[in-house]
């Protein structure tokens, strides 16, 4: 092989020839050392040496990244690993795997790090997102109360602060789902359950299912592990056990009920208390009903409902009549008279109006809970209360055979809504102008 001393001229200028696959330049000063070329490729410099009878070819790298010392300093590298016996490429493969390695456990301490630094608000934002498709509209709409920030000045739903207060899950929601382990959430529901436990309860039912989620998750699994963090009997004892409220009305409490309700000064309060009571529905299923709910065709109310997603119960006369005579100030049924909303719930001015009727305690889910009670003065089948209502159904038969169209819920349902109206005294004609009632003494 002809030899010639390596200078940044003929390095520069080297190129292989356009008929020849390679071509080599080897270098007179430092054995073993030549520059390659191939007509498409850039020049690279490499080592030529004899290990064990057998030719070995390293490559060095390209004279743009190398100078020609560095490069005759790599060879004689490789050189003198032969003479000591060492072939030069194990070493080569050693380093390169190191390399590999150091980077792999580079990238492992980043993802490690990123995990370590992953906050709930992340996980449980992926989570609903996920999710959502699956609920039904109050259930979304829990999620997000629940853990909202809270701190917004409102004039409404603050019971007088000023500002609303943040969801029972937000003190959760900055901590790194790492942090979130059982003596996390033991001190987050002791003190929950001191001020909130009814709301912290069922904060805590959609806790529990977001940390089993998690811990299916190919990348949170690893930080919740398997035994769901939320679930100690320490946590459970801190929020307490949800009474068995009592709260309903009796049949001997209906003329004075109304009475009191109806000199409410707010219409739209007054329609929602006595629309409550007479369907059976949730108090946040009838503060979300909208003008087109309202089939008057076929006298159908569509409820948005937690457990079917939506259910459509009848538009019974009295109930209609209510409805009618409100304003509509926007799409809602119940509406705000100084935002574009639904009104807030009731509870002062319906704490009042019981107040001044002489009965204690009734809540407004306790409405709900005085409509199924009251049914129970008449014949009506308690799959009809159930589906009015909007419970699941209890039996087998429910569930696959027992299917009611609306005008037989609706033969139930008026007969209900026209034996409350008599009990307390209310007289009313289904004919009559809507929102013109009167009360019989």
């Amino acid at each position: 092989m002809a030899k010639v001393a390596f200078t940044a001229g003929r390095v520069s200028g080297f190129q292989c020839p356009p008929d020849k696959k390679q071509a080599f330049i080897w270098d007179a000063t430092v054995q073993g050392l030549g520059l390659r070329a191939t007509p498409a490729g850039k020049p690279a410099y490499i080592f030529q040496g004899v290990y064990q009878g057998k030719d070995v070819r390293l490559t060095i790298g390209s004279p743009e990244a190398w100078s020609i010392p560095q490069a005759q300093t790599k060879a004689r590298e490789f050189q003198r690993l032969i003479d000591e016996g060492t072939d030069p490429r194990s070493l080569k493969a050693e380093k390169l795997a190191a390399a590999n390695a150091e980077q792999q456990r580079q990238q492992e301490a980043k993802q490690a790090a990123t995990a370590q630094a992953l906050t709930v608000s992340e996980a449980w934002g992926e989570y609903v997102n996920e999710r959502t498709p699956h609920w039904g509209e109050l259930h979304i709409n829990d999620h997000a109360r629940l853990a909202r920030a809270g701190g917004v000045e409102s004039t409404r739903g603050t019971r007088g602060r000023g500002v609303t207060v943040a969801g029972p899950l937000h003190p959760l929601l900055g901590l790194a789902l790492v942090d979130l382990t059982q003596q996390a959430i033991e001190a987050w529901a002791a003190q929950q359950g001191k001020t909130r436990p009814t709301t912290a309860r069922l904060a805590w039912r959609l806790l529990r299912a977001f940390l089993t989620w998690c811990s299916e998750h190919p990348a949170y699994g690893q930080l919740v592990g398997e035994k769901n963090p939320a679930k100690t009997r320490k946590t459970r004892e801190s929020l307490g056990k949800a009474g068995v409220k009592t709260d309903a009305l009796l049949k001997e409490q209906l003329p004075v009920w109304f009475q009191h309700v109806r000199l409410i000064g707010n219409p739209c309060v007054a329609a929602y208390l006595q629309t409550l009571l007479l369907t059976g529905a949730r108090p946040g299923e009838v503060l979300a009903l909208k003008w087109e709910d309202m089939n008057t065709r076929w006298h159908g109310l569509t409820i948005r409902d937690k457990v079917e997603g939506e259910r459509v119960i009848p538009l019974t006369p009295y109930v209609h009549s209510l409805i009618a005579a409100l304003p509509r100030r926007n799409e809602w049924v119940f509406s705000s008279f100084t935002t574009n909303d639904t009104m807030s719930k009731p509870h002062s001015q319906h704490s009042q109006a019981c107040a001044a009727a002489g009965i204690d305690g009734l809540t407004l889910h306790g409405l709900r809970r005085s409509f199924k009670s009251l049914t129970e003065w008449l014949e009506i089948p308690a799959g009809v209360v159930a589906q009015i209502m909007g419970h699941k159904p209890s039996a087998t038969a429910e569930k696959h055979y027992t299917v009611r169209p609306l005008d037989l819920l609706r033969l139930h349902h008026e007969k209900i809504e026209a034996w409350v109206l008599e009990q307390a005294g209310v007289k009313f004609t289904p004919a009559a102008e809507p929102g013109k009632l009167a009360l019989v003494g």
